[in-house]
């Protein structure tokens, strides 16, 4: 049996992920693919409780190392219990959200490092990544504005604009250093636009065939 392929989306705050995942998961479908949907943190109810813990606004300060080894805690639990055992059934994966999200988001929304940041994700996952990665990219303050009127923000959607400016540059500095894996989508745009071309991405990856 071929092995699934593992698609990650990625964004800032605001950009459309769950709308688009939605649109993949329905061209995998009609390519007559088996498609596991999942996200980060999450996934297994273990990785759904840690998710609560990471993102619920509360007084007491959080280390940030120990929201980095929660997010990696939940990540190891989702990758061995479900995206693992679903790619060697020969299912497709799309996650809401991969390691690239920690080093966007921790790595450089935080302050603590790129480099750290891989060098924990090589110890814990060695070379394993999504086959693909879309990024939906949108400017800071557009993305900020679709959030709001969406209810109480959690502990991450409470950050300022300059740690959401350190997450933006950080991605596409991700997706220049790894062309091969990333496509790189203007989120800005009007949604059909946006569609369009995440299609037109998930098109061409299929193209290039279905076994690794």
């Amino acid at each position: 049996m071929a092995r699934g392929r593992f698609i990650s989306v990625e964004g800032g705050e605001g950009a459309g992920k769950s709308t688009n995942i939605e649109g993949v998961r329905a061209r995998l479908h009609a390519a007559g693919l088996r498609v596991v949907v999942t996200r980060e943190p999450g996934g297994t109810p273990l990785a759904e409780e840690i998710r609560q813990l990471l993102l619920a606004p509360r007084d007491e300060g959080v280390c940030e190392d120990t929201e980095l080894l929660l997010v990696f805690a939940a990540r190891m639990q989702h990758v061995e219990r479900v995206i693992k055992p679903a790619l060697a059934r020969g299912d497709w994966v799309i996650s809401d959200r991969f390691t690239d999200a920690t080093i966007a988001y921790q790595g450089a929304g935080r302050r603590m490092g790129v480099e750290r940041i891989q060098a924990l994700r090589r110890l814990l996952l060695g070379d394993f990544a999504p086959d693909l990665t879309l990024l939906l990219d949108v400017p800071v303050d557009s993305g900020m504005q679709r959030l709001a009127g969406r209810g109480a923000p959690d502990r991450f959607e409470m950050e300022g604009r300059e740690f959401f400016e350190r997450v933006r540059a950080a991605y596409l500095q991700l997706a220049a250093a790894e062309p091969a894996r990333f496509r790189v989508i203007d989120a800005a745009q009007e949604l059909p636009a946006v569609q369009a071309a995440v299609a037109q991405a998930v098109e061409g990856f299929l193209a290039q065939g279905t076994t690794p």
